[in-house]
């Protein structure tokens, strides 16, 4: 199994509350930001534009438990690993720590989809080429 890729991100004061702890829901926006690290390091990103349609990968699924609290300027270390790819999915799992610390695990599932010029948006089997950069 590859090693995890980690992405850095300091904490910013507006996402602290008022007990100056992080608000529990930035942890679904580092793992977005840590998601989109991910796959840029591989050479995808998470919607793009192919001839006529757009495609992309939505989440379906997301979900984060918290096991210490997380400060303002507290450097998060994010450690996103492909837990599963499906035939049409991607589940990714986020390890954060502070200070070498665990502070909480998150997982998102997100469905590869095409959507047309009306909007609507269906489900599609992962493009082999990209199925490898998940794998690589």
């Amino acid at each position: 199994m590859p090693a995890p890729f980690v992405a850095r991100r300091r904490v910013e004061f507006c996402e602290t509350d008022m007990a100056g702890i992080v608000h529990f829901s930035n942890f679904f926006r580092y793992m977005e930001f840590a998601e989109q690290a991910f796959l840029r390091s591989r050479g995808l990103t998470v919607a793009w534009q192919d001839g006529n349609r757009r495609v992309g990968f939505p989440r379906v699924s997301a979900s984060c438990d918290y096991i210490k609290p997380v400060r303002f300027e507290d450097l998060l270390e994010i450690a996103v690993t492909v837990a599963e790819v499906g035939n049409k999915s991607v589940t990714y799992s986020f390890a954060f720590t502070c200070g070498g610390d665990p502070v909480a695990n998150g997982k998102i599932t997100a469905v590869c989809c095409q959507s047309s010029d009306s909007g609507s948006m269906e489900s599609i089997t992962i493009p082999d080429d990209i199925r490898a950069k998940f794998a690589k």
